[in-house]
């Protein structure tokens, strides 16, 4: 497997891989950790003109936390995982890293390429779905902000135009009395989930649930939040038969295509019993206080 012929262009600055897209445009992609582009460029699915490899930007890689906490786009997998105090300001995320792919990928793989990739399957895109991220877009011809929410629009396609660069993501504070839990089913550790679910529960003094959310990866053309489905639980401790509803109400609204190794039946299923479980664990880790 061979990809089609391309020109490569290395880049140390933004401006100049933003001119070069902004001059290509759908012709040029850029190359960062490379560990979606370039299977499918071999598989011959993608087939960029022109490879702008952005590796060389060392601004767009790093973590600052001063506020909120913003990801460079450059920023690889493993030096999260390495990094003990972002756990500490994202535990959502902590928690999800050992989940995703598998090591070789998570040294290469990067934060803004996963996302850019958009690939309904993987666990960042509702990671940051939950968490009601924003991120940065930059072009040649300026910036902007755009919320996660607005950022999928299919299976691997975004919002982004073809002069465009994510190249930060901002994630807002944990707020006090708030627990988070990661969970997903696949059929080998690192391979992509048949469901996954990123939930974050916020409690209030007198245990009622302030601020609750649920996001799903593999259900879905896109990440698909399900904070309405947890909507009943605003003003009330969660408890077994409200925490069913919710697995109920998860039910309902998700519509998943299923695949060669779960049925939509099944996965349909599995979210709301991971829903459920998930939610749990998140208001466990509030009452002990983790």
């Amino acid at each position: 497997m061979k990809p089609a012929p391309f020109k490569y262009i290395a880049v140390t600055s933004l401006e100049h891989a933003l001119a070069l897209k902004a001059e290509h445009g759908d012709d040029a992609r850029f190359l960062a950790g490379g560990q979606s582009l370039i299977p499918a460029m071999n598989f011959r699915l993608a087939r960029p003109a022109i490879l702008i490899d952005i590796n060389g930007i060392e601004a767009l890689a790093g973590v600052t936390s001063n506020g909120t906490t913003r990801i460079g786009a450059l920023t690889r997998y493993r030096a999260l995982q390495r990094d003990p105090a972002f756990s500490s300001l994202v535990p959502l995320i902590g928690e999800a890293l050992p989940h995703i792919a598998h090591p070789q990928i998570r040294n290469r793989g990067t934060i803004g390429g996963n996302l850019s990739h958009a690939d309904p399957a993987s666990e960042l895109p509702a990671i940051v779905l939950a968490l009601r991220a924003r991120f940065r877009v930059q072009s040649a011809k300026g910036e902007h902000w755009m919320e996660a929410s607005d950022f999928f629009t299919g299976a691997l396609t975004t919002d982004l135009r073809s002069d465009e660069m994510l190249t930060e993501i901002d994630l807002p504070s944990q707020r006090s009395r708030t627990g988070s839990c990661f969970m997903e089913i696949a059929r080998r550790r690192g391979d992509f989930a048949i469901v996954g679910v990123a939930a974050q529960v916020t409690m209030g003094d007198r245990n009622e649930c302030t601020d609750v959310r649920l996001a799903f990866c593999g259900v879905g053309e896109t990440p698909v939040d399900a904070g309405p489905a947890a909507g009943v639980l605003i003003g009330h401790a969660p408890t077994e038969k409200t925490l069913r509803d919710v697995a109920a109400s998860v039910r309902k609204m998700i519509e998943p295509a299923g695949n060669v190794h779960a049925t939509a039946d099944y996965q349909r299923h599995i979210a709301g019993v991971l829903a459920e479980r998930a939610l749990q664990a998140a208001h466990q880790r509030v009452r002990d206080g983790q």
